[in-house]
């Protein structure tokens, strides 16, 4: 099974999966939190949607609720939240955990992936990223601390559309 068709859930609750949010594009799968220091990444996330988000690539934000309660909200809360301080018109699944013994089992393969350093397993931290081609395999990993519109994560997306 490709990691693009891995069950997971929209924030909203409907059953889907990475293939069916994305289509023939590539993912940047991202988790979010709106408690975060790095929250203000999410306006970064948004400019890459708009850049590429008619060229064959979207954004995807997991909250995640596991990096000190950073993410409490419900599911309308988290809605609201990204609508309105954001802006976010790219999808949003269901809350989710990223390590531990409840891993999702999406993140159960993404962080298989290593980063730029050849380092894989655990989540970090909010907003680690992870580039999953149109194919589902897993391009590229950003820790949490590269910004989305660094150079590095500008060319990995380019190189995938």
């Amino acid at each position: 099974m490709s990691i693009r068709d891995i069950p997971v859930q929209t924030l909203g609750g409907a059953p889907t999966t990475l293939a069916e949010l994305a289509g023939d594009k590539s993912v940047l799968v991202v988790n979010v939190a709106s408690r975060c220091g790095l929250t203000p990444q999410y306006a970064g996330l948004v400019r890459l949607q708009q850049t590429y988000g008619g060229r064959g690539f979207t954004v995807v934000g997991v909250p995640c609720n596991q990096f000190l309660g950073q993410e409490p909200g419900t599911a309308e809360e988290i809605q609201e939240f990204c609508a309105a301080n954001y802006g976010v018109d790219f999808p949003l699944l269901a809350k989710s955990e990223v390590n531990g013994a409840q891993r999702h089992p999406l993140y159960t393969e993404l962080t298989q992936a290593a980063d730029a350093e050849g380092k894989a397993g655990d989540v970090q931290w909010n907003f680690e990223k992870f580039l999953v081609s149109r194919e589902g395999e897993v391009l590229a990993r950003f820790r949490p601390q590269t910004e989305p519109e660094d150079e590095a994560v500008l060319t990995a997306i380019e190189k995938s559309i």
